[in-house]
């Protein structure tokens, strides 16, 4: 892990702490090395830094949307810890780089939804989340996010102040199972099927400590 990592993701967990009441439930559950895909739901900007500021003992590589590296001083900083992909018609140059780092031990986050979710409902998982997962064999790790679509939705301008919690789930199991476009298609299935378990545990959760 760079020390720049370090210290930026430190920094938005300590932020979240102090204005968004920031809870980190499970986390035990990411393996503390070794490839893995950490997979969630997404309905805001700020999901990529709650996760990485979740995770903040290995360092994230994200697969963000290529349109983002063309934006000045945007694009050098995403650069630093994630590379492109075109979420409509992802490239095999793309799932190889992900399967690549995936073999060498990397930790790298998607949204299996291809994009964020404007009312908060899930959405069904796009076939590359499925396809990386069975090529590279990595555990998967569900997790649900809470309460960014309330800070800052998408198309909002401004942040709200309230609570973010994120939840992670019993690993995935990828390899020595079958192969396949219909094997892929059922990972992605499955994937949205923990997502929306873990969306009910988490709310169950804020019930209770209410």
């Amino acid at each position: 892990m760079t020390l720049a990592y370090r210290f930026t993701a430190t920094l938005f967990f300590v932020l979240f702490k102090i204005f968004f009441r920031f809870k980190i439930i499970n986390i035990e559950k990411v393996p503390e090395k070794g490839g893995v895909i950490v997979v969630s739901n997404h309905v805001s900007h700020l999901d990529p830094l709650v996760i990485g500021a979740a995770i903040r003992k290995r360092q994230s590589t994200f697969m963000a949307k290529s349109g983002l590296f063309k934006i000045p001083l945007i694009g050098a900083f995403v650069k630093t810890f994630s590379f492109p992909v075109d979420r409509d018609t992802p490239q095999p140059s793309t799932i190889k780089e992900a399967v690549r780092r995936l073999k060498k031990g990397e930790l790298i986050v998607m949204f299996p939804e291809g994009g964020r979710s404007k009312d908060g409902s899930l959405l069904d998982a796009k076939r590359g989340t499925g396809l990386i997962a069975s090529l590279s064999e990595a555990k998967v790790i569900p997790a649900y996010i809470d309460g960014t679509n309330t800070v800052l939705p998408a198309g909002a301008k401004f942040i709200r102040l309230s609570s973010i919690r994120i939840i992670f789930g019993d690993s995935i199991e990828t390899k020595d199972r079958e192969s396949g476009r219909d094997f892929q298609e059922r990972i992605g299935s499955d994937i949205m099927k923990e997502i929306q378990s873990l969306k009910l545990k988490v709310k169950s959760y804020e019930n209770n400590s209410s």
